[in-house]
């Protein structure tokens, strides 16, 4: 056994998946498949017997279901990672919102085949969230410590500039960081807010409805010719696009299936470059916890419009990939723990709303 590997336990009730799984993630250098287990009862047992680093939960299990299943293991093994793998049905994108906030770190949908290039765009996808996610939760060893950080940490100072519309991007680890974000949003926040979360078609609207019930805000999908009106939010549907309409007298948003972008549709890009085109300096963007580099060239049209940037700092990153990309290009006009995001926002949107300025340390 090497313990310098990523150890896996994939949870499934097809054994067929589980053999495929098996085979897929094993073909990597730096994992190893520890074991399988049918349902989550088994699997609990071959936890107590060989610890993994992370286990690939299936949600939609007979005996014991993945929901069960993760409770169990948030409570009997708090270091083990949980990628959650589900169905792109919506009762399994609903089981899947509530598995993220009793404390998975990711989930992968479902492919139609395992085969192929649609097998193969899967395994890459899963295989990149696991080492990432293993990366980040591992402690540095006595050997290799994390080197500090030489990024500059910008100075907050809100925009003087009337906010009209706040922006937020985010990927793996999203869903619990817009969780924790949006009960700071009351009723009569000023603006509208858009948001890209890297999620297939169905997950994004159980995301929105949780979103709404978290907050004072009322978030849905977002559709095409929706007026942006203050006090609403809304999330880009999985699998489109979403950006504002271009010159016209009322901000409208619209969807498309034009060309990925890093990877993604919906991406964050698009969307920052139509709110940056439409609202200029009058624009708050924030990019959260996510893999990948989406949303850096977005903020850069952010930041040459005259907009302000928000970026969620490393430790309370799940990946700090798409925030990280921001800082490092020197977009970020400040890095802020994830607990610190939601009241600043608020801050800035109000204080500057007000007309005045208003610095913070």
């Amino acid at each position: 056994m090497d313990s310098a590997k990523t150890r896996i336990l994939v949870v499934d009730d097809a054994v067929v998946i589980r053999m495929r799984l098996r085979s897929l993630l094993g073909a990597d250098a730096e994992l190893e498949v520890i074991g399988t287990a049918k349902n989550g009862r088994v699997a609990l047992e071959c936890m107590e017997e060989d610890e993994p680093d992370v286990v690939l939960l299936d949600l939609e299990m007979p005996v014991m279901d993945g929901l069960e299943t993760l409770e169990h293991i948030k409570r009997r093994f708090p270091d083990v990672s949980v990628i959650l793998f589900s169905s792109p049905s919506a009762r399994g994108a609903s089981a899947t919102i509530e598995a993220l906030a009793l404390g998975a770190v990711d989930f992968v949908a479902k492919p139609t085949s395992l085969d192929g290039r649609e097998g193969d765009e899967f395994r890459d996808q899963l295989v990149g969230a696991i080492k990432l996610i293993h990366r980040r939760a591992s402690p540095p060893s006595a050997a290799v410590e994390r080197a500090p950080s030489l990024i500059r940490q910008p100075k907050a100072v809100a925009p003087i500039t009337p906010i009209e519309i706040v922006a937020i991007g985010a990927s793996t680890g999203g869903p619990n960081a817009l969780a924790e974000l949006v009960p700071h949003f009351g009723a009569d926040f000023p603006v509208p807010i858009v948001i890209v979360q890297h999620m297939p078609p169905v997950f994004t609207g159980h995301l929105a409805r949780r979103l709404s019930d978290l907050s004072g805000v009322t978030f849905a999908e977002g559709e095409d010719d929706i007026v942006l009106e203050p006090g609403t939010g809304w999330v880009a549907p999985g699998g489109m696009h979403m950006v504002l309409q271009d010159g016209v007298a009322l901000p409208r948003l619209i969807t498309n299936t034009d060309e990925k972008e890093n990877s993604c549709r919906p991406a964050v890009d698009p969307m920052m470059r139509s709110v940056a085109r439409e609202f200029g300096d009058r624009c708050l963007a924030v990019i959260l916890t996510g893999m990948g580099s989406d949303g850096m060239l977005g903020c850069r049209e952010v930041k040459s419009a005259g907009g302000r940037i928000i970026a969620q700092d490393e430790e309370s990153s799940v990946v700090w990939g798409m925030p990280g990309f921001v800082v490092r290009d020197g977009l970020a006009d400040t890095v802020l723990p994830l607990c610190d995001i939601g009241p600043t926002i608020t801050r800035w949107v109000a204080s500057s709303r007000r007309g005045r300025s208003q610095t913070h340390t």
